[in-house]
């Protein structure tokens, strides 16, 4: 399952998979790497080192929903309604997207 992420400060948008993750079950810390995720490829790097990767056998199951918090912190929004119901239904707490940052506003008596 996937959702689309976008970021309303630097025009960015992203398509980010919910759930188990099979690149991290084939290529351990790799995926990571080319998502540009340096953060979290050294930390999977150095847990796998220090645990003879029983490490990995853990973050299979952890590294999609770390790789989604860490985007939201960041700034993305669900792109659309699916995406942030799928969200929601995994417990994540999202904002709408904005268009504008006056949006807010219109509804303010001067």
């Amino acid at each position: 399952m996937f959702v689309n992420l976008y970021n309303p400060r630097t025009n960015q948008a992203k398509q980010v998979k919910v759930g188990f993750s099979w690149t991290v079950f084939f290529f351990g810390s790799i995926p990571a790497l080319f998502r540009g995720d340096w953060k979290w490829f050294f930390i999977m790097l150095l847990a796998n080192t220090f645990t003879a990767g029983f490490a990995h056998l853990v973050f299979m199951f952890l590294y999609n929903k770390l790789y989604l918090s860490d985007l939201i912190v960041a700034g993305f929004v669900p792109s659309d309604e699916a995406s942030k119901r799928i969200l929601l239904s995994k417990g994540f707490i999202v904002e709408t997207r904005q268009d504008s940052p006056f949006d807010d506003f219109d509804d303010l008596d001067f």
